[in-house]
């Protein structure tokens, strides 16, 4: 995958979610899906982008001051009314991930608070990495029912096109875009019918270098009709596209692969994601994807979502892609960002899952995920 997305050998089951806000809504009776490992990286040339201009700043999680615009007074002949202002929604935490496990299974670890508070009861997104078509609709709706019956947004992430990584640690997914098409078919039948956030196959735009032109075209135009299968399936789904991260593709050339890939169609498409399961500080991301949005055109209200789960120290001077030292956490998972046209702020990558230096790739490491979270 790329500078900081490559993705790990996957098959397996599914990486748990976490609802926001220390939700311990176990659903015991619920299927268990199974958990699939998020993305590794590996090191690609980094491009400078060129950035958008003056982007206000990423850590802020409500509207900056110079958003907000007072509430006039009422004329004396008007009546005064009050308006409601309905809450953000909330992200869903699914009762099932490697995290969960060994917190389970260690129950007198020193470090079991602090990996709890600060990554266990944070959302993260449920990766479906193996290609298992007879059992897919049934674990995706496993997950987004358990959302809805909390009346809260869960966040998933279809990963088996063909060619994922380019043959790399993560190669893997469908035997050809026929079987990708269908097993396409089947995720969207577990959608169900309440919101729900869908991270389309990371890397799969910002990464095709290694296709040929023809496959290239094949492969964008397979994730095009994956976007429309999904939003006509559920149109309260919310579909990202792959937009790298700010220092892999400079912005034009990149919205410009999104836009062969269906990217720029209300019909398809939500918007982007960027920066999975790298280190890029928010601030970086947020003027990068504002700017991938600016070449890519498309209606007004295609947003972006970014991948805040590792980059709260950001990226190692170095360039360590592996399970680097020194880094931390970052933006807690919200749907309330208060930055214009960014969406979301997600935990795509969960924390503690190695990139495969300080454990099995794609496996959870406790003491990797203490040292990110203290």
């Amino acid at each position: 995958m790329a500078a900081a997305a490559s993705v790990v050998a996957v098959v397996g089951t599914i990486t748990g979610m976490v609802s926001a806000l220390n939700d311990d809504d176990h659903r015991p009776d619920e299927a268990r899906p199974l958990v699939t490992r998020s993305p590794s990286l590996r090191p690609l040339p980094a491009v400078t982008p060129t950035p958008s201009p003056s982007p206000s700043s990423a850590s802020s999680a409500s509207p900056s001051p110079s958003r907000t615009s007072a509430t006039p007074s009422p004329k004396p002949d008007e009546e005064e009314t009050t308006k409601t202002v309905a809450a953000p929604a909330r992200l869903y935490r699914h009762p099932d991930s490697q995290i969960l496990d060994w917190l389970a299974g260690n129950p007198t670890d020193p470090r079991l608070a602090v990996i709890k508070s600060r990554i266990a009861d944070q959302p993260a997104a449920v990766w479906f990495a193996d290609y298992t078509p007879s059992t897919i609709a049934t674990r995706v709706r496993a997950v987004t029912s358990g959302g809805a019956a909390l009346g809260r947004v869960p966040v998933v992430v279809p990963y088996a096109i063909p060619d994922r990584d380019c043959g790399g640690a993560s190669q893997g997914g469908a035997p050809g875009l026929d079987a990708y098409d269908a097993w396409i078919d089947r995720f969207a039948a577990g959608l169900g019918s309440d919101e729900v956030i869908v991270i389309l196959e990371p890397d799969s735009i910002a990464q095709s270098d290694c296709l040929s032109s023809g496959q290239r075209v094949d492969r964008f135009a397979s994730l095009a009709r994956a976007g429309r299968v999904l939003k006509a399936a559920n149109p309260r789904a919310r579909v990202y596209y792959d937009a790298g991260h700010s220092q892999w593709n400079a912005p034009d050339k990149q919205a410009a692969l999104l836009g062969k890939a269906g990217a720029a169609s209300a019909a398809s498409s939500d918007g982007v994601f960027s920066n999975v399961s790298n280190f890029n500080r928010t601030s970086a991301e947020v003027a990068y994807t504002r700017a991938v949005l600016d070449a890519l055109g498309g209606p007004r209200g295609l947003g972006a979502v970014i991948d805040t789960s590792r980059n709260g120290n950001g990226a190692p001077a170095d360039g360590q892609w592996c399970d680097p030292a020194g880094r931390k956490v970052g933006q807690p998972p919200t749907l309330g960002t208060g930055e214009a046209r960014i969406d979301a702020y997600l935990w795509v990558k969960l924390p503690g899952e190695s990139d495969g230096c300080k454990g099995a790739a794609g496996t959870f490491s406790p003491g990797y995920a203490y040292d990110l979270a203290r």
